[in-house]
């Protein structure tokens, strides 16, 4: 029960109760209640700011531990962008040089993944650039291992044609020649015989007595036989699939029809002295991609390293060719 209060009263000498109206009894009510919200909310305002609540301390640790675990996965990733790129430098560098095969190309292996705005999706956050980071590494990953999946698809077929490959591949010389005087002109910039001016010899030539046999030097089909009068005279293509075809000239007989499928080391045709030629002999030549290549690198089935170090000098040294 509140405590009664009186005041003087001068006129009448007496003390007397004071008696307050209703309005101001609700607004003394108004007032404290005011006072008490304004006070409750500085006191909050106050906590909030310099104090963090129990679930905010729950969300910010939430938050520490979502930030370690996204740099921990970026470490992860880029140790699994290391280990891609060492599979691809193997696949570029080993396999695919094993089976002659050219090396995917850089530009195809880091294709971009999605245009410019990708990501801004994830844009916004406090952690955006994280965010970023790590999904745009996980994309280019993601790329990386389907170009990387279709390569190794393209090798393992390639491994599986490897006998038909190693069958087909020419790889040993066109004539008997242990000794390795038969070969007379070699590969590249010769003196021609006819004009004396120093032109590009696109194969190699072999001197040897007219009827001498000249053999397959890969499992193929024999694409072409052409009898003339000029230029290589009676000639033999033969494909060997794999982009690799080889050409016999100047031949006198041959033993081969086109569409013929012949086996290494079977007899084609023989040497002969026919078209533009000098004296009898064979010119021989090996083409990839139809284009010649020097053929002295596809005679390891049948001499030994030393006489491959000897051909390769006397193929520095200068000559004339034959036709």
């Amino acid at each position: 029960m509140g405590k009664t209060k009186y005041h003087f009263n001068p006129v009448t000498v007496t003390f007397e109760i004071v008696k307050y109206p209703f309005r101001r009894k609700f607004g003394r009510f108004l007032f404290y209640l005011l006072a008490a919200g304004l006070y409750a909310i500085l006191v909050l305002f106050i906590a909030y700011k310099y104090h963090d609540s129990p679930k905010e301390r729950i969300l910010k640790r939430e938050l520490s531990h979502m930030e370690f675990q996204y740099r921990v996965l970026n470490d992860r990733l880029d140790q699994i962008t290391e280990v891609i790129e060492d599979l691809q430098d193997r696949d570029d560098n080993i396999y695919r040089i094993i089976f002659e095969a050219e090396p995917v190309p850089s530009a195809l292996r880091k294709a971009g993944y999605g245009g410019v705005n990708r990501y801004d999706r994830l844009d916004g956050y406090i952690y955006s650039n994280l965010l970023k980071t790590t999904t745009e590494k996980i994309d280019q990953i993601t790329s990386q291992l389907v170009v990387q999946s279709k390569s190794f698809d393209e090798v393992f077929e390639m491994a599986k044609n490897k006998a038909q490959f190693i069958a087909s591949i020419p790889a040993i010389q066109p004539v008997s020649n242990k000794d390795l005087r038969r070969l007379s002109s070699y590969y590249g910039y010769r003196m021609d015989p006819f004009y004396k001016v120093m032109k590009f010899h696109e194969g190699v030539d072999f001197s040897a007595p007219i009827g001498t046999e000249i053999y397959a030097t890969g499992d193929g089909i024999v694409v072409s036989v052409e009898k003339s009068r000029s230029h290589y005279g009676n000639n033999v293509l033969i494909d060997h699939g794999f982009n690799y075809e080889t050409f016999y000239a100047h031949c006198k007989d041959i033993k081969v029809r086109p569409g013929q499928h012949v086996k290494r080391g079977q007899i084609i045709a023989t040497v002969g002295n026919t078209g533009k030629s000098t004296g009898p002999h064979l010119h021989y030549e090996v083409r990839k991609n139809n284009k010649p290549i020097n053929p002295i690198n596809f005679f390891f089935n049948d001499i030994t390293p030393e006489d491959y170090e000897l051909m390769i000098e006397l193929s520095s040294r200068p000559s004339q060719t034959m036709d």
